[in-house]
């Protein structure tokens, strides 16, 4: 066992609630251990939670995204696994066609490595717009700063654990720019950053942008900017 999974969940209504309990059934197929660290928000979420036996649930005491990761975070640390695995809990199609051969490639490095999951640039287009401008303009600047050209959006990655005292430094406030602020951990440190670029595709029912997810992609930028440069 080299490998502990690291993931988040919050379920704001039904139809998420629904969507996730798909993914993390698909998620637990991988025979990892998964720690998922949840907002505690809903009883019957939760609950389900619970019941997968396979599965280690914590609810941290703090609020917010970075309280969640650090508490999925630390706890993942704890299999003592050379290596942690950060992944969003909405990735049912990842985890189902794509987690396994990513993981194989990316534990087999020498030496600490952090490893990306990255999308072709066909997958990249199929993403909304503003997503495609937002991740496009943080992707850019993270291969300028870092010296590695690829794509930083898309969420999974594979990190050594002695990169755990990074993720639990991140400060509360940074939000989404708490990945942004552990890559460059990782560049301080001379540790590698390299992707796996694969076919990533945007699922069908994300593929219709709102004005609020516009408004929540805008946000992230400026959240990952701060974490890029904290």
């Amino acid at each position: 066992m080299r490998v502990a999974v690291a993931t988040i969940t919050w379920a704001r209504d039904e139809a998420e609630g629904a969507l996730l309990r798909h993914s993390i059934a698909r998620l637990l197929d991988s025979g990892l251990p998964v720690v998922v660290s949840d907002a505690g928000t809903d009883p019957s979420f939760l609950e389900f939670l619970r019941r997968q036996a396979s599965l280690v649930v914590v609810v941290p005491s703090a609020r917010g995204l970075v309280p969640q990761v650090q508490a999925a975070m630390q706890r993942a640390g704890a299999f003592e696994t050379p290596f942690v695995f950060y992944t969003e809990s909405d990735k049912e199609f990842f985890f189902a066609a794509r987690m396994k051969d990513f993981l194989d490639r990316a534990t087999g490095s020498e030496g600490p490595v952090v490893t990306l999951a990255a999308r072709s640039d066909a997958s990249l287009a199929t993403y909304p717009a503003t997503q495609q401008f937002t991740e496009g303009f943080i992707n850019g600047l993270c291969s300028e700063t870092f010296g590695v050209n690829g794509d930083y959006s898309y969420g999974p990655f594979l990190m050594p654990r002695a990169l755990l005292d990074a993720v639990a430094a991140v400060k509360p406030t940074l939000g989404w720019g708490w990945r942004h602020a552990l890559f460059a951990a990782a560049h301080r440190r001379g540790i590698p950053i390299r992707h796996i670029v694969d076919d990533y595709p945007c699922p069908e029912d994300q593929r219709v942008e709102l004005a609020s997810d516009r408004t929540h992609r805008l946000r992230q930028l400026g959240q990952n900017i701060l974490g890029l440069v904290d």
